[in-house]
């Protein structure tokens, strides 16, 4: 097979379209295709009314190497890569202890789910609910403003990404094709086919559900066990006479124990008791930077006939997206972050008394409004007015005191605080909402969002917004919605691993994972680093099989 790459072709081509266009890139006849297949397919659309659709076809020709020979000089033309999923061991037939994973979100069931299929058997803990009943648990936050601590839209089976948009790309260096896996694994467990192959692929919090449920039930089939309800509270670390710490179990809220030596922590950006208990404990953090702002709102409509003109609206486009950045005169730089088309600001909240937004779509991504956060970077220097003991979770004091903060301006009923992009550039607090409606429940209360975030953060998104309308028609409207606070943008702390065996710089045994370990942001990249470590724990643990038993 051949890979193709860059082919164009406008956005209402005729079916046929591709093969000619396989045949005038390769200069062969019909006869010389057999067949071919769509690998990715995307678009470009810097040109407004001439949008194009960029494809990477993988086609089946008559003579391949001696096409292979004549276009050796052009990088559009390669040979097809093997991307299929290839496991790098089995299980031994006696398993002394079995791997524990911590967490349940993306990370956590790719890490089960591999461990599972290699037949290691894995105890899977989330401190959260299944997926139905913490979905009903989220919602009672957003209707009757009742936060649930531990089952919520950081904390339960799916993790924080099955209440988002469910985007499932990212720009991680993934040379092994686990990207793949991820998208197969999601198509067999009920994932619509074409996130296989359109380029910017997404399925909504609806069918994750459902999606996340199928993948639970594959593990278990295979010999897994997910236990929820059950947080881990302490782990058992043994130092050796060499001064080697090794992990040898796990301590639950309920007085269990579980002896293991081989613990995956996927933990979430927002297990901050568990931070704590692995900083007490002496596991190596450190302080990470992140960033922190608000959410913005538009008319989805606006931004489709910004992005795409007179082809706004076409089937093949969808709603239209955007990703923006702006370098601020005072050093910091603002950018637009999870750009959630057609969907909803959610309440996002884990801690009582603070309020924390994040964004959210269905797969059909038609609500009225468009939202993104619009957020600033912060760097672990900007932590110590927050905590000045130089304490690798001063991050977190930081994300807890701005969240307290919009608590208290939102009205202290689990409303968010919120103000019109004109009113917040000219620095006034805004006393009705426009044509804009906020999306955000249980409510949004009006008030000064200058008094929400730091000082610099404030400085810097007033700058950013009319810079972003400049790139982006109307992003700076007046009666455009922001609503506070975005802090959990990524986690506040790395739990620094090796990087060749993925296991903890001081504490042998412990594989730190995915988003809340530092390692990844979003679901493709963290389902990624869990296929990662889930293949590192096993080899692990038949090195340690075939080394007890040479003996």
């Amino acid at each position: 097979m051949l890979r193709l790459t860059d082919i164009k072709l406008p956005l209402d081509h005729a079916e046929e379209a591709l093969a000619a266009a396989i045949r005038d890139r390769l200069h062969v006849g019909q006869q010389a295709i057999r067949s071919y297949t769509v690998f990715r397919r995307g678009h470009d659309a810097r040109k407004r009314g001439a949008i194009q659709l960029i494809y990477t076809l993988d086609v089946d020709v008559a003579d391949e190497a001696k096409l292979l020979q004549r276009f050796a000089d052009d990088p559009h033309v390669r040979p097809t890569p093997d991307t299929n999923y290839k496991f790098v061991t089995q299980a031994p037939t006696t398993l002394a202890r079995r791997p524990v994973v911590i967490g349940l979100g993306p990370c956590g069931l790719f890490a089960g789910l591999i461990l599972a299929q290699m037949g290691f058997r894995p105890i899977i803990l989330e401190r959260g609910k299944a997926v139905r009943e913490r979905t009903k648990d989220t919602w009672d936050l957003w209707r009757k403003r009742n936060l649930h601590p531990e089952s919520n839209v950081q904390f339960g089976e799916g993790g924080a990404g099955t209440f988002s948009d469910g985007k499932l790309y990212s720009q991680i260096s993934d040379p092994h094709h686990y990207g793949r896996k991820v998208l197969v694994e999601f198509v067999k467990a009920g994932a619509p086919e074409e996130i296989i192959y359109v380029s910017k692929p997404h399925i909504g919090t609806f069918r994750l559900v459902t999606m996340v449920e199928n993948m639970r039930n594959t593990i278990e089939s295979l010999g897994g066990e997910i236990r929820f309800q059950h947080r881990v509270d302490d782990i058992e670390v043994e130092t050796d006479s060499d001064g080697v710490r090794h992990v040898r179990g796990v301590a639950l809220s309920n007085g269990e124990q579980i002896r293991t030596d081989h613990v995956v922590l996927a933990l979430g950006h927002s297990a901050r008791d568990t931070f704590e208990m692995l900083h007490k404990r002496g596991v190596y953090l450190e302080a990470k930077p992140f960033s922190i702002g608000f959410r913005v709102e538009h008319p989805q409509s606006m931004v489709d006939n910004a992005r795409f003109g007179p082809q706004a609206g076409h089937p093949l486009l969808g709603a239209a997206d955007y990703k923006l950045v702006h370098h601020c005169h005072n050093g910091r730089s603002v950018y637009s972050f999870c750009m959630c088309p057609g969907g909803t600001v959610v309440a996002a909240a884990s801690e009582p008394g603070r309020v924390v937004t994040n964004g959210m779509s269905q797969y059909s991504r038609n609500e009225r409004n468009a939202n993104a956060a619009i957020v600033v970077g912060v760097e672990p220097s900007d932590f110590i007015p927050y905590d000045d003991s130089g304490s690798p979770l001063a991050g977190i004091a930081l994300q807890r005191h701005w969240e307290s903060r919009a608590f208290e301006l939102g009205g202290g009923t689990y409303e968010a605080p919120g103000q019109l992009v004109g009113d917040f550039i000219a620095g006034r607090t805004s006393s009705a909402f426009g044509e804009v409606q906020p999306s955000y429940k249980p409510g949004v209360h009006l008030t000064d969002l200058a008094h929400a975030i730091p000082d610099y953060a404030v400085e810097a998104i007033r700058e950013a917004m009319p810079a972003f309308d400049r790139k982006l028609k109307g992003f700076a409207r007046h009666d455009a919605i922001f609503t506070g606070v975005e802090t959990r943008t990524s986690s506040p702390v790395r739990i620094r691993r090796n990087d060749d065996d993925y296991q903890s710089l001081n504490t042998r045994g412990l594989f730190p994972a995915g988003e809340g370990a530092g390692y990844a942001g979003g679901i493709l990249s963290a389902g990624v680093d869990g296929i990662r470590v889930a293949e590192a724990v096993a080899l692990s643990i038949a090195a340690m099989h075939q080394a007890a038993h040479a003996h």
